[in-house]
């Protein structure tokens, strides 16, 4: 089959490099033309793991090419793919001016019969405004549009596509429903079949139900510190129900990237605007702001009557999740603010992020590792999990510190094993370790000793 996938971003990469990946030949679009080069060249503008190996290898195989001429890649296509960004608005409603300049352009080349395919994150009823942009621009020429929401995770995006669970697909004709299930053949997945505004509001139902899943977690994680229960064991216990699954259950410091904030947002205007006002997910969006400033705090009173005036910290972690450089609405971004606006100063390390991290923390140090970031710090706080963070050596960890105080955002380490290895350790939902029971100023290791002053 012939695909046109138009924009280049993380779902029209992803998507048209394993569409190519599974046999069938595609042309990517985009008017960015540095990124068209980019692309032709096998390099991503994109991080995610495996992508530029099947990016060459598909494109010496020719059937992957790149170009930013949308009527050359519509010529011979069978489906033409939108992939283009809606971003949020001021009010948080979902932006599609880019959805309706493409959708004009489409109708601009129309020549011939062809699927044209929504598979950007968009609000209910957009399939209708994308027909009647379309029919503006081509009159009579006969066309049909569908729905193939994306349920793709970052750094895992590939293997998502390549294994998806489901595939949705809102169709309006028998024509584009056998052209969608041809396209979803290789993939041997299940296809659920329903119209555009099933569809549509699919994709924005499961986001909405996995962040209400973080922030319930986070909530129950709360409540488990003032009561001295595990959380992580509290949510162990829930997953193993099958009626509620472990995904989704870890407790922490909220949701972040390209579609969580976003989708969210977009959903309760969206039902605003339906004449419904969504109870739930406002408090989602609460509760998820709230756990950033709880880590703030947690820093504070690490150092008691100090503060953290003066105080040098290191922040492992920018990206809002580990294996993407992707900074959109990154934890980070709220937290490390917080610190500096409270007199700290900051030197961070991401093992792939700080690059893309630079123009949105432009006030603070960076680091080129972990060892740098600690060496010398009065504490360090954990924001990603990455496996790099989750493997560290807490010997060397302690030869680096300043101040044996650690705050864990993602609950990587045994509170236990801290408590051993002599660290002030404070996580999400589970007990603070103070050294021997105590609190203090400041918790100093030098070489083999340890300088502890006592609160007043």
């Amino acid at each position: 089959m012939n695909i046109c996938v138009v924009g280049t971003g993380y779902v029209g990469l992803v998507s048209g490099v394993c569409f190519s990946e599974v046999g069938h030949h595609v042309t990517c679009v985009d008017q960015d033309e540095h990124k068209i080069k980019q692309l032709i060249a096998g390099r991503s503008p994109i991080y995610e793991p495996g992508i530029e190996e099947l990016l060459v290898k598909n494109q010496k195989n020719r059937r992957l090419r790149f170009t930013t001429n949308l009527k050359e890649a519509m010529d011979k296509a069978n489906l033409v793919v939108i992939a283009v960004g809606t971003p949020a608005n001021e009010d948080g409603s979902a932006n599609l001016s880019f959805i309706e300049s493409v959708a004009k352009e489409i109708g601009d080349h129309l020549t011939s019969y062809k699927v044209i395919v929504t598979k950007s994150t968009v609000p209910v009823g957009t399939g209708e405004k994308i027909k009647n942009w379309i029919q503006e621009q081509c009159g009579k020429m006969a066309f049909d549009v569908a729905s193939n929401p994306e349920f793709l995770r970052e750094g895992t995006a590939i293997y998502d596509t390549m294994h998806m669970e489901r595939a949705v697909l809102g169709v309006e004709s028998e024509k584009a429903k056998e052209l969608l299930i041809e396209l979803h053949k290789p993939f041997n997945t299940n296809l659920v079949i329903t119209d555009l505004a099933t569809a549509e509001m699919s994709k924005y139902a499961a986001n909405a139900f996995l962040a209400t899943k973080i922030s319930f977690i986070n909530e129950v994680a709360n409540v488990c510190e003032q009561l001295d229960a595990d959380v992580t064991k509290v949510a162990e216990v829930m997953g193993l129900d099958p009626r509620i699954g472990s995904a989704f259950l870890g407790a922490g410091i909220g949701y972040g990237g390209s579609c969580f904030p976003k989708d969210t947002q977009a959903f309760i205007q969206m039902g605003q605007s339906a004449g419904y006002s969504l109870k739930i997910v406002p408090e989602v969006e609460k509760v998820n702001f709230e756990q950033r400033k709880r880590l703030v705090m947690k820093a504070k009173q690490a150092f008691g009557v100090e503060g953290l005036r003066g105080k040098q910290i290191a922040v492992l972690g920018l990206a809002f999740k580990p294996n993407t450089d992707d900074m959109r609405a990154a934890p980070a971004r709220d937290i490390i603010p917080m610190l500096t606006g409270l007199g700290a100063e900051v030197r961070a390390y991401d093992p792939v992020a700080m690059q893309a991290a630079v123009s949105y923390l432009p006030h603070i140090t960076f680091a080129s590792s972990w060892q740098e970031a600690a060496r010398d710090a009065d504490a360090v706080m954990i924001l990603t999990d990455w496996k790099e963070f989750k493997e560290l050596n807490l010997n060397e960890l302690k030869d680096e510190l300043a101040s044996l105080i650690v705050i864990d955002g993602r609950n990587l380490f045994d509170p236990q094993l801290m408590k051993h290895h002599g660290f002030y350790y404070d996580s999400v939902g589970r007990a603070k370790i103070e050294i021997e029971g105590e609190r203090y100023e400041s918790i100093t290791y030098r070489g083999s000793r340890l300088h502890r002053q006592k609160l007043s």
